[in-house]
């Protein structure tokens, strides 16, 4: 019964090492093979630097603009980049990537609990000894945190071992993780202790200030990471009173509850009638499609648990501000990076689908990022494509930590100069994958229950100067192409039965759908089990000559011959519920391409 509702609970939910790779290619200098330098700051010449990371915020459906704090101390005063995802839409997955710099593919956790994800996961994988704060820790770092830091991260689990890495700490522990009112923390290496009748958020802005205060006292360069459950859904189940987990059919879930000095904010706000909410035609593929429009009612409900979102995301936005005035009360917020950020993001109608994440949507992956600190730019946005594999090498790198040699991701600029460079060399590729089912977290029915199977697949997003592309392909094989550039709300699915005249109809940079698919397809083929630098750069693994780093290069008719006659396209075996590698079809390894390229003798002109 423990194991079930740990899996419920948690489903809602630039310079290397002389070991690593290096090149100078198109995404410019990475991974060279010098000591790497700390960005400037004034603890022995180093930054300091606080994470936050909140639990389903979404981007799409305006929430920042209901956060006049995150404006005027991070908005006004850093760097929004507009083109930020996360590679997987849950938690714990996203979590993981984010601290370990490693798809999910490549950490296997892959879900929110046992047996293929949580905090027992996570330790399982070797991954609490191979992680942010103990690399930074290895760098000089004193390392803080408090809030939820792993799904099944419980009042069970917590010792089992202890999270390594931490200088100090103060967890939010399941089954509370999602109970706003009943929340309980666990420090250090104490017992845990319930804060029953006290909002979760305003126990962690208590807990947080208290820890930057240690921090600065101690007087090393320090990473805090503060995590508040807002805006995640309440869940409660009369089982957790006695800090247990309880089945399935006896939690209930419900919107955020906000602080009570915010219960009555909002009056009259609703989710944004975008094109894709409610429509009247269905979108998507596989259960998705399926979908019926939502009644009259169900919008309201979902309009209510929206505005509940919005009132609890003001205690984040007060903690934001008493974080930063604490920072400048000590001296230090000039030398201090602040981050924030959400490990997923959120849909509420859009494609008549009830409220949670886990879909590879706009609404689902793209998501809130903001940095300011030392020679950030301020008040200004970037579209530079960033992903949550990219931030655990951006923070070694502003502490001046050598950067590891498996990391599927690459640092962010943290300049002017780099952003603008970056627009003409980073790469344009995000790789997205999820596994098991999908989740209903708000109001149930018989042709929408608490959950859908089969919400496996890999998909792939690319933003380049003339095309803005989402590729998917699902365990049943089902396949997804959106036209973001005309199609913003994702609404045609182009490679869908339903729209073939649609199809017939659209050219892309000018070429046949047929054509680019083919590009589309081996380029996710690279991806679905990338490791490293091909995640990276992809097209290195299609064309090893260097001649190709984006879909418009790809495209060139001389590669026509070659994309035709690739035999392996990227499917799936069958659906499971985890990263099970038998189930997940061809696998794109550089040896088979070694023997591809020996049969074909003109490999040499057309890479």
């Amino acid at each position: 019964m423990r194991h079930t509702l740990t899996r419920l609970l948690t489903a809602i939910c630039f310079l290397q090492t002389p070991t690593q790779a290096s090149w100078n290619g198109v995404y410019g200098p990475v991974n060279q093979q010098q000591q790497q330098q700390p960005l400037t700051g004034s603890r022995n010449g180093r930054p300091n630097i606080v994470f936050i990371l909140t639990d389903d915020q979404d981007l799409h459906m305006q929430s920042l603009d209901y956060m006049p704090f995150v404006k005027k101390h991070l908005v006004n005063q850093g760097t929004s980049f507009q083109k930020h995802f996360c590679t997987t839409a849950l938690c714990c997955p996203s979590r993981v990537t984010l601290w370990a710099g490693k798809a999910a593919h490549n950490t296997n956790v892959t879900d929110v609990s046992p047996p293929y994800g949580g905090y027992p996961k996570f330790v399982s994988q070797g991954l609490n000894e191979k992680y942010l704060p103990v690399w930074l820790q290895d760098a000089g770092y004193n390392t803080y945190y408090t809030g939820k830091l792993f799904n099944a991260h419980s009042v069970d689990t917590y010792n089992s071992p202890f999270a390594a890495g931490w200088t100090s700490s103060d967890f939010l522990l399941d089954p509370f993780t999602y109970w706003y009112m009943n929340s309980t923390y666990q420090r250090n290496k104490d017992p845990p202790v319930s804060y029953e009748g006290r909002h979760s958020v305003d126990v962690l802005a208590e807990k947080a200030l208290g820890l930057l205060d240690e921090a600065h006292d101690a007087g090393n360069p320090f990473f805090f990471g503060v995590a508040p459950v807002a805006p995640h859904a309440n869940i409660w189940s009369p089982a957790f009173k006695h800090g247990n987990h309880s089945d399935l059919t006896e939690v209930d879930f419900s919107p955020p509850v906000p602080a009570e000095r915010h219960a009555s904010l909002f009056a009259g706000a609703k989710v944004p009638r975008t094109a894709n909410f409610n429509p009247d035609k269905a979108s998507g593929a596989s259960w998705i499609r399926n979908l019926p429009q939502q009644s009259p009612e169900n919008v309201e409900y979902n309009d209510h648990f929206y505005l509940q979102r919005l009132r609890t995301l003001q205690s984040v936005d007060e903690l934001v501000d008493s974080v930063v005035r604490r920072l400048e009360e000590h001296g230090i917020l000039e030398d201090t990076y602040i981050i924030y950020s959400t490990d997923n993001g959120y849909h509420i109608g859009q494609h008549r689908l009830q409220p949670a994440k886990q879909c590879s949507f706009e609404e689902d992956i793209n998501i809130p990022f903001i940095i300011r600190g030392p020679g950030m730019p301020k008040n200004r946005t970037t579209d530079i494509v960033t992903t949550h594999t990219d931030l655990a090498p951006t923070l070694l790198r502003i502490a001046g930590a050598p950067l590891r040699d498996d990391f599927d991701g690459l640092a962010i600029p943290l300049t002017q100069h780099g952003l603008e460079r970056a627009k003409e060399s980073r790469h344009e590729h995000v790789t997205v994958e999820h596994w098991g089912f999908a989740s209903n977290e708000g109001q149930l029915y018989d042709w929408y229950p608490r959950l859908h199977m089969n919400n496996t697949y890999k998909a792939m997003r690319l933003i380049g100067a003339s095309y803005n592309l989402h590729y998917q392909v699902w365990c049943n094989n089902e396949h997804e192409l959106y036209d973001l550039a005309t199609d913003s709300g994702q609404m045609v699915n182009l490679l869908h039965p339903d729209e073939k005249r649609k199809r017939a109809e659209t050219k892309l940079l000018g070429l046949s759908l047929d054509k680019v698919v083919q590009r589309l397809d081996s380029l996710l083929f690279v991806l679905k089990s990338c490791k490293a630098t091909s995640c990276i750069d992809p097209w290195s693994q299609l064309h090893p000559a260097g001649s190709v780093g984006s879909l418009k290069e790809a495209l060139s008719p001389r590669f026509d011959s070659f994309y035709e006659t690739r035999s392996q396209n990227v499917k799936f075996d069958r659906c499971e519920m985890g990263y099970i590698l038998d189930a997940e079809g061809p696998q794109f390894s550089s040896e088979s391409e070694v023997e591809w390229k020996a049969v074909h003798n003109k490999w040499h002109i057309w890479t």
